[in-house]
């Protein structure tokens, strides 16, 4: 490591247009005319100032981080151990590597955030940073009240499902050997800065987590967009709706959608809302644009998938290979394409000969994902992963039970889809279709629609 850590001043701040550089200027001289900073030798902050500063906007954990990654930094390449205080060029240079560095310089930063000793890290202390990454930003996104809609469970100890996020990020990382790190065993292993640097370049929001702890945890003046990160939660009516997900498997499921369909999420369907009943869900997410479709099982296992195209109600697959499967409870994972099949989606209704449900993946009575007309049982079926997706089994028994699930349309408003698809109410309203054929009224509208290209 060592000079390999030196950057000049001046070469730093070039880094920073001049906005930018001048709201750097004038935090460092909030910081440095801090009260708790008074004991320090001029131009320099403390520990002390730095929290009363950032109070409780980050947990502690965070900013005694933050301090040590700071202090270890050596603009001049003279230094023989981590500074007493933080001085403006060691400020201006961590600042610009958090934000503005390439995979190499937030590499150096995040080792000067895990340790203050020269040298490799154990890679347990890498799996507790990504922790504390993680909690950090949520803790930060509710403090400053920017969770877009979406609710965070309350409760004791650290929030929901930061653990699962954080053990996929880790998941991510590499050794020197190409094999990753799987087993409680291999904490215990050595993890050097060019190792770090592949994490950090591979799994990008480690990056993005660092940004959004540094804009709003000092409250930087200046421009941070979270709308790619945190989709605005929109339910119709304004009704009050408590999400399966909670932000962190939001972010995480967001990340792996197409840019042009992170910036909003819009309820189709919910068991919560609409009700026990695939003929709801059938009326409720055809012709609607891409979709997120997800469940709970009664052993707690939260699952689901990516449709990136509008639902249609038919007997043949379709979708394409940008669809995907997910898990989030008990492991947070994405399950993508292999090209073997094109079974990507699969939404049937009112057929005899062949199955009725919603799948995802794998084929018929065998599906990586698998919501069954008689509404509440589904299965998961894979071995050893499913043909489509390879993903292992998703629930926590192949043939499982549910009380909740969701369906969700990503993207622009999903009302230009339905209105543009030129299709009778009937066509989207199974239930009416049914009432109807009960009553014994015929579907007059049948023969007088333009024939389907399908």
């Amino acid at each position: 490591m060592g000079n390999s850590k030196s950057r000049s001043r001046q070469n730093v701040c070039s880094q920073f247009l001049p906005a930018e550089r001048a709201e750097m200027d004038r935090l460092f001289a909030t910081l440095s005319s801090e009260k708790s900073s008074s004991n320090t030798s001029p131009r320099s902050f403390s520990l002390k100032a730095l929290k009363s500063h950032i109070g409780e906007a980050l947990p502690p954990e965070m900013v005694t981080r933050l301090y040590n990654g700071m202090r270890n930094v050596d603009p001049a390449g003279k230094a023989k151990g981590p500074s007493e205080s933080i001085s403006q060029e060691q400020f201006t240079v961590s600042m610009s590597h958090l934000l503005k560095g390439n995979s190499e310089e937030k590499s150096l930063m995040i080792l000067n955030m895990i340790s203050v000793t020269e040298g490799p890290v154990k890679a347990r202390e890498v799996q507790k940073f990504t922790e504390d990454l993680v909690g950090s930003v949520v803790h930060v996104l509710n403090h400053r009240q920017e969770l877009r809609g979406w609710t965070q469970k309350k409760g004791s100890g650290p929030p929901p499902r930061v653990q699962e996020l954080a053990a996929q990020l880790f998941s991510e990382m590499k050794l020197s050997d190409g094999k990753k790190l799987l087993g409680p065993q291999l904490l215990d292993c050595d993890c050097d800065q060019a190792m770090i640097e592949d994490w950090v370049f591979r799994a990008h929001l480690v990056a993005t987590f660092l940004s959004v702890v540094i804009h709003r945890g000092f409250l930087l003046r200046l421009s941070l967009n979270l709308t790619t990160l945190v989709p605005k939660c929109q339910v119709d009516q304004e009704q009050e709706f408590e999400s399966v997900l909670d932000v962190l498997s939001v972010i995480f499921v967001n990340s792996h959608l197409p840019r042009e369909q992170q910036h909003r999420w819009h309820l189709l369907f919910s068991t919560e809302l609409h009700g026990h009943s695939f003929a709801q869900l059938c009326g409720r997410i055809p012709h609607r644009g891409p979709c997120v479709a997800l469940l709970e099982d009664h052993d707690g296992y939260v699952f689901g998938g990516f449709a990136s195209c509008s639902w249609e109600i038919k007997p043949q697959f379709q979708g394409d290979d940008k669809c995907f499967l997910f898990s989030i409870s008990p492991n947070m994972a994405v399950h993508t394409c292999t090209g073997y099949n094109n079974h990507y989606m699969y939404l049937n209704h009112g057929q005899q000969t062949i199955p009725n449900g919603l799948g995802m993946g794998g084929q018929h009575n065998y599906f990586g994902l698998w919501i069954d007309v008689d509404f509440g049982k589904g299965h998961s079926k894979a071995k050893p992963t499913c043909t489509t997706y390879n993903s292992p089994q998703l629930s926590a028994k192949e043939d499982f039970q549910f009380e909740k699930m969701e369906v969700w349309a990503v993207g622009d408003t999903s009302e230009l889809n339905l209105a543009n698809s030129g299709k009778s109410i009937l066509d989207v309203d199974p239930e009416a279709q049914i009432l109807l054929e009960v009553s014994g009224r015929g579907l007059h509208s049948q023969g007088l629609r333009e024939p389907s290209d399908n």
